[in-house]
């Protein structure tokens, strides 16, 4: 089975054969850098790997990764995706680029699209809300704020208008962490930079859920540039924002929930400076963990009758949207059943 490889050390990864070699660059005690053990990884049990730390690598390596079909995500120092290495779109087809591009340019369509994922967004925030009301949290005061402004998504008019309205919906259940969590405070929502433990942790899971996306549309035969809610931009792969906001609440907020109230993560996972939050080595390798443990959990899918992993869930997604795009199957985004 592929998996996902998290580098985290700098270092130099390169092709032995058939075979990556990844010899991470460490510090003796003096401070002079030195080569490290080298790590050999099958190519054939890589699925992609995300890169937190410096990484040297040549063009035959990447030709390599890029005939296995393996990405790499990389981010920077301050926890901020910066960008992509991607296998050529082999999967990419005139007719699926023809219909999203004409979905895109009908403004009704556009706005079916739109509506579908800020519904699914939604249900899944109030999903997590109404796990903690049960247990004695009570939220009905913000799930109730919730349902009023999600009330209005059918009649937005314009994804402008509709981006409003989801604002003031995440606004509402991001004033839940306060009920939440034990030891941390949510505050305002403050991203680049974030300003405080809790802000940093859904910035860097968002990126993270929103790269897992990305692969996942890049397995399909979905143009990523093409979307529907967020506008489509010179820079940035904007469908994979789309399908990010239906699972940022169903794998980047219940981990968050979890790794600070079981205290995985605690304050000494924090760097503090310059009005920025960020985790430090020790914590993005506790967070990175918990999102793959996350990704890679299955659950009993009620229309295809079997286990399914959340990373998968994602990929179905794309097929769901692929369907609909091509008038087999009406779009209806992914749930919480349980």
């Amino acid at each position: 089975m592929k998996k996902t490889y998290y580098l985290f050390n700098p270092g130099r990864l390169s092709r032995k054969d058939n075979t990556l070699k990844f010899i991470p660059i460490e510090e003796d005690e003096n401070g002079v850098e030195r080569d490290g053990q080298p790590r050999y990884i099958p190519i054939e049990t890589v699925d992609s790997f995300y890169v937190f730390g410096s990484l040297d690598a040549n063009s035959a390596l990447y030709n390599f990764l890029g005939q296995s079909g393996i990405a790499l995500h990389f981010f920077d120092y301050y926890e901020n995706y910066t960008g992509s290495f991607m296998p050529k779109d082999t999967l990419l087809a005139g007719r699926m680029i023809l219909a999203q591009t004409k979905a895109h340019l009908d403004k009704k369509k556009r706005m079916e699209i739109a509506h579908q994922f800020i519904l699914g967004a939604e249900y899944n925030m109030q999903k997590n809300l109404q796990y903690y009301n049960r247990r004695g949290k009570d939220m009905e005061p913000l799930m109730e704020l919730m349902n009023t402004y999600a009330s209005n998504i059918p009649m937005s008019k314009t994804p402008e208008e509709l981006m409003g309205i989801e604002g003031n919906i995440r606004q509402t259940y991001y004033e839940a962490f306060n009920l939440i969590l034990n030891d941390f405070e949510m505050g305002v929502r403050t991203k680049q930079p974030p300003r405080n433990e809790v802000n940093a942790l859904i910035s860097f899971g968002n990126m993270m859920c929103y790269s897992e996306c990305l692969r996942a549309i890049h397995q399909t035969q979905l143009n990523p540039t093409i979307s529907y809610l967020h506008t489509p931009g010179e820079r940035r792969y904007s469908l994979a924002l789309d399908v990010a906001e239906i699972f940022k609440p169903i794998i980047v907020d219940r981990v968050i929930f979890k790794v600070l109230n079981k205290k995985e993560i605690q304050e000494k996972h924090f760097d503090k400076k310059l009005n920025k939050c960020i985790l430090n080595e020790a914590g993005k390798k506790i967070f990175v963990k918990a999102i793959e443990e996350r990704l890679t959990e299955t659950i009993q899918h009620r229309s295809l009758k079997r286990n399914v992993s959340y990373k998968h869930l994602i990929k179905l997604e794309c097929y769901k949207l692929s369907k609909h795009l091509l008038g087999i199957e009406e779009y209806k985004p992914f749930k919480m059943y349980w």
